[in-house]
């Protein structure tokens, strides 16, 4: 049965409602304030979000999983329309309360959110629903503050200002909301400073993630990792357990989960969690026909930044390649709305060949890292199209024939 939010939890909770008169101020951002209350005897996160200040937003819609957000009580109005729900907010500010169900089975065996008495994974994503806002576009300044169980501690990819309270920051967003993936609990975790970025790696004890072997691999690519993809994350967050936890990695902003079990290297010469690292870093989103070129990116990296990094030889790499034009032999497109694992293998192929092609129209000047950098930084859904685009602004040649002959 839904968990019903207690009357203490507005009270621990509050904000200070400030009234406002006037226009909002744009160069002052109004408060958000998330405040996530664990309760693992009854696998729930309560939840209270605040606004106060001028300019903040009147409507906000949430797009909720009636499954996992429940029990919605607050100020102002509540409700639902054509499976949105929509919180209208007073002209003073105020919070809304609800319940998180954080377990949760993915398309397959395993699940990507759990919570046990001893640990809780899960991506602040389940928290806070993809929203979209109405009213004055005004940036917000956002802290969210975790209250744990006695003895548990907290890894997420936020900076932490205080005790258990973290900034929360999305420069593209009006309204800033909690993203990537959080691990809390009984922990091991083992934090280091790599190429520029504050890196944290956990797991719940007794789950053997094989920190140190991370951090060794880390240390060995890294670098090359930046220098790909130089708009760096300060913080980056990896976190994995065993079972019941999916058997896979997922990439999410500024960190990756990936499951104790998962080799760091696959036989074939590419390395989950570098596929996954990539993912995080470029932060690229397919367009319709353009999920072979994310994946592909992903894939391809995974196995270049061990050549560059001399983890592997030249000939391993080659085979490595070798490996996967066998297993992308299985995909007859390129252009499908989702890529599978012989799309990714095909896809790593053509863009290896395409990094050739851009080096020796240049003279080794320039290759396929500076059209990565470029998906780095556009934020459109890529497409082929778009792809060509900035391979042929790279190369300074047209890769018309080049398209034609590979990618179909």
């Amino acid at each position: 049965m839904p968990v019903p939010v207690r009357s203490w939890a507005a009270a621990l909770l509050s904000v200070v409602l400030l009234s406002t008169s006037g226009a909002a101020d744009p160069s002052t951002p109004f408060d958000v304030r998330y405040d996530v209350l664990l309760l693992p005897q009854e696998d729930v996160a309560r939840m209270t979000i605040a606004l106060e200040g001028q300019g903040h937003p009147d409507v906000v819609r949430f797009r909720i999983d009636p499954r996992r957000h429940l029990e919605f009580t607050g100020d102002g109005d509540i409700e639902m329309e054509k499976g949105v729900l929509v919180w209208r907010i007073p002209k003073a500010g105020g919070s809304i309360h609800y319940d998180v169900r954080i377990d949760h089975d993915r398309n397959g065996p395993g699940m990507d959110a759990a919570m046990t008495e001893s640990w809780a994974l899960f991506r602040g994503e389940d928290l806070v629903p993809p929203i979209a806002v109405e009213g004055p576009s005004v940036e917000s300044d956002a802290t969210l503050a975790m209250h744990l169980p006695a003895g548990w501690s907290i890894v997420t990819p936020w900076n932490r200002l205080e005790a258990d309270t973290f900034a929360i920051e999305q420069p593209h967003r009006f309204l800033d909301r909690p993203t990537g993936w959080v691990l809390v609990g009984e922990l091991g975790v083992t934090r280091e400073k790599i190429a520029g970025v504050r890196v944290a790696i956990a797991n719940p004890r007794g789950h053997h993630l094989h920190r140190f072997d991370i951090l060794a691999l880390l240390r060995w690519t890294l670098d090359d990792l930046v220098d790909v993809f130089p708009d760096h994350f300060e913080r980056f967050a990896i976190v994995g357990a065993a079972d019941p936890m999916w058997r896979g990695g997922l990439s999410g902003p500024n960190s990756l989960y990936l499951h104790a079990d998962r080799p760091l290297i696959q036989n074939d010469g590419t390395s989950p969690i570098l596929h996954e690292m990539v993912h995080s870093f470029m932060h690229a989103k397919a367009g319709k026909d353009g999920d072979w070129i994310v994946e592909g990116m992903a894939e391809y990296y995974s196995l270049a930044l061990l050549r560059r990094s001399r983890t592997f030889s030249k000939r391993r790499y080659e085979r490595s390649l070798e490996k996967l034009r066998k297993k992308g032999a299985h995909a007859r497109d390129l252009l499908v709305p989702r890529a599978d694992a012989a799309t990714a293998a095909r896809g790593a192929v053509v863009l290896a060949e395409l990094d050739a092609r851009i080096r020796k129209a240049t003279g080794d000047k320039r290759s396929l890292d500076d059209v990565a950098r470029v998906l780095q930084t556009d934020r459109a859904p890529i497409t082929t199209k778009r792809f060509r685009e900035i391979a042929e602004e790279a190369s300074g040649t047209d890769l018309q024939t080049f398209f034609d002959d590979r990618v179909k």
